[in-house]
């Protein structure tokens, strides 16, 4: 039986345990490179014992990052700086992973510090925003900015940034991809009914909303290695009538094993202002468990896992392969070493021999 110290391989990687860092925005970056900031927040968790460490939402092309402090892959200057950080993460133990991303109509947005002072949510283009996109001409909310509806040769454009990240996150040594489809950024704002009224070959039936991603991440995986494992976050449910559903993420994820998928993040919500979100101790676990059973494929539990033994319960009753932690590893780089000891597994966590002594 699994349990949350156990490996866990896929392809030709293996994590030396079922605990992985999920994507966190730093808002840290200057034209999306990543600085010391980034290499000591990442490394810090792989010292302390993650199995998986994957870097935040990283765009793929300028327009497509969250904020302008947002990371980005989309020249060849920042793979030297990602390779400075994937070595060292491997050093230590952790699988470097990286998700790419774009954010859509929610791009151009403030750094959580700065928009608690501003008087909209997009960040006006004399001030460093752009323009924003999406599948249709909707914004998210009020004081963001109306994307502009893509024509099927942008998305072509967008998809072809896609490949070219892939590739640069290739050679900036990353081992594990992860696609980001979810929180109502762009991939999710295409499969969601509530934000794709288009009517051509990209919007209306289930099939066209999903082509997107579909086409996407067929792309991407062109150029991913083989022995890599390659990754999908979704939203499993958008939380109101007529959006998005957990029967829809189910049908999502069989396709995407079709194409390869080795294993999908569960996360939900983003992709509507004020959504009923039932917050609480694992309240997304359900549609990890679900997927997992009913498209048969590999999952990633997050959302409010904070306690080793809630974590162990997870991958021991097989609900998901994987547990990924946010917020409680930002207050905790040093978490999965606590965890160890609370499910006596301490022997088979490696402990940097500089920290021995305080085990």
């Amino acid at each position: 039986m699994p349990h949350l110290f156990s490996p866990l391989t896929i392809k030709d990687i293996t994590l030396r345990n079922r605990i992985g860092v999920s994507p966190m925005c730093q808002y840290s970056a200057e034209d999306g490179v990543p600085n010391d900031w980034h290499f000591v927040h990442l490394g810090s968790r792989a010292v302390g014992g993650a199995g998986l460490v994957i870097v935040e939402a990283t765009a793929v092309e300028p327009r497509g990052r969250i904020s302008p402090e947002d990371l980005g892959i989309y020249t060849d200057r920042h793979i030297e700086p990602f390779k400075r950080i994937t070595a060292f993460l491997k050093e230590h133990g952790a699988v470097p992973g990286i998700q790419l991303a774009h954010a859509g109509r929610k791009a151009s947005t403030y750094s959580p510090w700065k928009e608690k002072e501003a008087p909209a949510a997009g960040v006006p283009n004399d001030q460093g925003g752009w323009d924003v996109v999406g599948p249709s001409a909707i914004p998210f909310n009020d004081g963001y900015k109306e994307p502009k509806e893509l024509s099927v040769e942008e998305i072509k454009e967008i998809q072809e940034n896609f490949r070219q990240a892939t590739i640069r996150a290739r050679e900036a040594g990353f081992e594990w991809m992860e696609f980001h489809g979810a929180h109502g950024y762009l991939a999710h704002s295409f499969f969601s009914p509530l934000s794709n009224k288009r009517t051509d070959e990209y919007g209306g039936s289930f099939d066209n909303r999903i082509r997107f991603v579909l086409e996407t991440v067929r792309v991407m995986r062109q150029e991913w290695p083989e022995n890599l494992p390659f990754t999908v976050r979704i939203s499993a449910t958008d939380w109101v009538d007529d959006g998005w559903t957990l029967e829809e993420s189910i049908e999502l994820s069989k396709r995407l094993k079709q194409e390869g998928v080795d294993l999908i993040d569960c996360s939900s919500g983003g992709n509507v202002p004020k959504a009923p979100i039932p917050v609480g101790a694992g309240y997304q676990n359900l549609f990890a468990e679900k997927i997992r059973q009913q498209a048969d494929i590999a999952t990633a539990a997050v959302g409010m896992i904070t306690q080793g033994m809630q974590a162990d319960e997870i991958i021991r009753n097989e609900k998901a392969d994987l547990v990924l932690l946010a917020r409680e590893l930002l207050r905790d780089p040093y978490w999965p070493l606590r965890a160890a000891e609370t499910v006596h597994k301490k022997n088979e966590l490696h402990i940097p021999p500089q920290y021995e002594r305080g085990w």
